[in-house]
């Protein structure tokens, strides 16, 4: 059975090497949004053989072919994550103290972003929001 990244790759009719089915594979399987070290870090634990110049290579053409998405959560590192269609479309939250991501969606925010689109005479086709705070602490 195909990983979601790869499904998206033979949709798009990009021909699969062994090399980018494996990073294909991990991908799909990160619940977090690796950064290219650490994506070389698990790929190298299927096949030794994988350098980190076809991660940054593979990881490049999969962000030119809509397959993944390149985010920066303000730690100067760039992520991934499988690029999200209208099925699973969301946002994230990120605490700038731990460095912990939080994906949210929230429809009222959904709709003030049309709203606000359509006000300066646009349609939105598409966006992305990161949002930093800071854990607020529980009152006991």
């Amino acid at each position: 059975m195909l990983s979601r990244i790869e499904a998206l790759c033979a949709e798009k009719g990009l021909r699969m090497t062994e090399p980018r089915r494996v990073i294909a594979r991990v991908l799909s399987d990160s619940e977090d949004h690796p950064d290219a070290e650490e994506l070389y870090d698990r790929v190298k634990a299927i096949d030794s053989s994988i350098s980190m110049a076809t991660i940054y290579r593979t990881m490049k053409l999969f962000e030119e072919m809509s397959i993944v998405s390149k985010r920066d959560f303000g730690d100067g590192r760039a992520r991934y994550e499988r690029k999200s269609g209208p099925e699973d479309h969301h946002h994230h939250m990120i605490d700038v103290q731990s460095g912990e991501v939080i994906e949210f969606y929230n429809q009222e925010l959904e709709d003030l972003k049309k709203r606000i689109a359509h006000d300066l005479g646009f349609e939105l086709v598409d966006h992305h929001l990161e949002l930093f705070g800071v854990r607020l602490k529980k009152k006991h």
